[in-house]
């Protein structure tokens, strides 16, 4: 059992306070507006950009993702890849068997899947130190278990290596042992981190563009080149690779916002996008 590290930090704490918390953010101003309902849905959603801060700043943008979600129908499984802030473990690691807890309940670890995908590659390393007290995978699961409850298994990667090699084999590892099977794919990642409002949105539209265009290669260069400080574009790199092997054709930006929006104005500000990527 993986137990909550960020409960009571990055989001409430007790069942009741997350659930209304949850709910707070999809009617916040810079949320969709309202609780979505799960619909059975066309299930064209392969891939999914979502932030992690706490839910007080990044709530209501990530919000927008999980009521596209909940549109487009519940997957079976769903591959959680998030950057490696504490530096602990594996370059990029996986778990493979057992449970995830939030104050929502418990997530089974899709033990088949998560073993095809480390078969698949000899880069990632089954590994519990990297995930032990990091927040990035686990601050999408309350939202998840808030729209399918129990109904659905996760696979968690966390990578520390994100430079385009990595990211191409991590995606390409998940592409083939995903192929015939009902999965989506979150990548969790921040966009610029403490920087002015305007460079930050200057920097982090550059960013998001490469991913409307699907540019997996072109996300990591730019990313790099244009000194931007987005935690996780080796994650979103890998997922966009992935997705457009299991058939995705376009993205949808469906929120942009920063702390300085979510939150109140402030001079430095983090920036945080949801970005669908559809069959």
């Amino acid at each position: 059992m993986r137990p909550p590290v960020v409960a009571g930090q990055f989001y409430e704490g007790t069942r009741a306070d997350l659930l209304e918390q949850i709910e707070w953010c999809y009617a916040h101003q810079h949320g969709p507006g309202g609780v979505p309902k799960v619909k059975a849905g066309p299930r064209q959603l392969v891939g999914l950009v979502s932030p992690h801060a706490g839910y007080m700043y990044s709530g209501p943008v990530a919000a927008h993702g999980f009521a596209q979600m909940a549109r487009d129908g519940k997957p079976s499984s769903i591959v959680i890849i998030g950057p490696n802030h504490s530096g602990a473990g594996s370059g990029v690691s996986i778990i493979t068997s057992g449970k995830w807890q939030t104050p929502l309940g418990e997530i089974q670890i899709d033990e088949v899947l998560s073993g095809a995908i480390k078969q698949a590659s000899g880069i990632i390393d089954v590994d519990a130190v990297a995930h032990a007290h990091e927040h990035s995978l686990e601050v999408q699961l309350p939202f998840l278990q808030h729209l399918f409850n129990a109904e659905f298994k996760i696979v968690p990667i966390c990578m520390m290596l994100q430079d385009e090699r990595t990211s191409k084999e991590v995606g390409d590892a998940i592409a083939e042992a995903s192929a015939g099977k009902d999965v989506a794919i979150i990548a969790s990642t921040d966009f610029t981190h403490y920087e002015p409002q305007r460079l930050a949105a200057e920097k982090n539209h550059k960013a998001i563009d490469k991913i409307l265009a699907l540019d997996a290669a072109g996300l990591v260069h730019t990313v790099e080149e244009e000194a931007i400080t987005m935690c996780g574009y080796g994650a979103v790199s890998a997922m966009l690779q992935a997705a457009k092997k299991l058939g995705a054709k376009k993205a949808k930006l469906l929120k942009y916002a920063t702390s300085g929006e979510t939150a109140g104005p402030m001079a430095q500000v983090v920036g945080y996008g949801s970005i669908a990527i559809l069959r």
